[in-house]
């Protein structure tokens, strides 16, 4: 199982943290992982950056995640991590 905790902090709030859950619930559906991947938000982590949302993924912190970097972050950070469990 890989847990994925979108930062909804005020300074994610305004980065685009709300469209980063829609894209995550969008790519996890049409990659059929739903029964692998928990989703769910999380308050201020302290690891704000100038741009992007902070996502955790496990235990791994990842900052500056913007609609742009998505795919691939998704594909780096989420599938491989779905992959190798």
């Amino acid at each position: 199982m890989v847990i994925v905790l979108v930062c909804i902090g005020s300074s994610c709030h305004l980065k685009g943290s709300q469209e980063i859950v829609e894209m995550l619930q969008k790519a996890v559906k049409e990659h059929g992982i739903e029964d692998e991947v928990t989703l769910g938000g999380s308050f201020c982590t302290g690891k704000c950056n100038r741009e992007g949302v902070t996502i955790q993924v496990n235990d791994d912190i990842y900052t500056g995640i913007t609609p742009q970097g998505f795919d691939s972050f998704f594909k780096e950070h989420i599938l491989s991590t779905v992959t190798k469990s």
